[in-house]
């Protein structure tokens, strides 16, 4: 009696599942051979404006366990990205698995002193510092625009109205772009001009809970219904 033929193999890359770099950080985020596919994904959200915080992480641990695979380079668009998504925590959040010796590299020291003076609302001295190392942070596209839209929103936190020197100096703009950026803002994002005293040109921003401390909801109107109904029960 002859011999059962056997069913013919299908070709090894028909067999492969293709995975999402999320959906490989989800599964298997120890795993070391999906290094080279989070490193390429740093490349693609630079060249993508993207973000992922979570595929950053995961290859900076992995990182940790495989050192010699680690390049610098990567390193410092995953901080610079990071830096880009302030007020988030995630330039902490990264640093803290980048190993010490690390840090001590000269572009990794910039990016602290960078992320410090961002932190603490010193923007004049950020941007003087950023001027000085455009070789790291022009790396990254879209840099100077997010720490802008991050100023502003620091700005929107504390003030009602500042004085369009103080606007120049957060967001490293001033004469004619300034004129044009602040044209753009007033026609489709609230803002309103005013002349303050001396003539000086002021900048009333929107209103909202943390300018505008009126605005904010009492704690009870916040509580949904469905939490209050609850409580009666008990108290009775």
């Amino acid at each position: 009696m002859g011999r059962e033929r056997e069913a013919p193999q299908r070709p090894q890359q028909q067999q492969e599942v293709s995975y999402t770099v999320e959906q490989l950080v989800a599964v298997n985020p120890y795993n070391p051979d999906i290094l080279p596919d989070l490193e390429n994904y740093v490349n693609e959200q630079v060249s993508s404006l993207t973000y992922s915080l979570d595929a950053n992480l995961c290859l900076l641990r992995l990182y940790q366990f495989e050192p010699e695979r680690m390049s610098t380079q990567i390193v410092a668009r995953i901080l610079i990205k990071a830096l880009m998504a302030m007020p988030a925590p995630d330039f902490g959040l990264c640093l803290f698995l980048i190993p010490e010796r690390v840090q001590m590299e000269e572009q990794f020291k910039t990016l602290i002193v960078l992320s410090h003076y961002l932190e603490t609302g010193r923007f004049r001295q950020f941007w003087d510092e950023a001027a000085k190392n455009r070789h790291i942070v022009e790396a990254v596209p879209g840099f100077e625009q997010a720490i802008q839209a991050y100023a502003i929103h620091l700005l929107s936190l504390t003030y009602q109205k500042v004085p369009r020197s103080m606007l120049a100096e957060a967001i490293n703009i001033e004469g004619l772009s300034l004129d044009k950026f602040l044209e753009q803002q007033v026609s489709s994002c609230g803002w309103t001009l005013e002349k303050g005293h001396g003539q000086v040109q002021l900048v009333v921003l929107p209103s909202n809970e943390f300018n505008h401390p009126e605005l904010k909801k009492n704690t009870a109107d916040s509580i949904p219904l469905e939490h209050v109904t609850r409580i009666f029960p008990i108290l009775g």
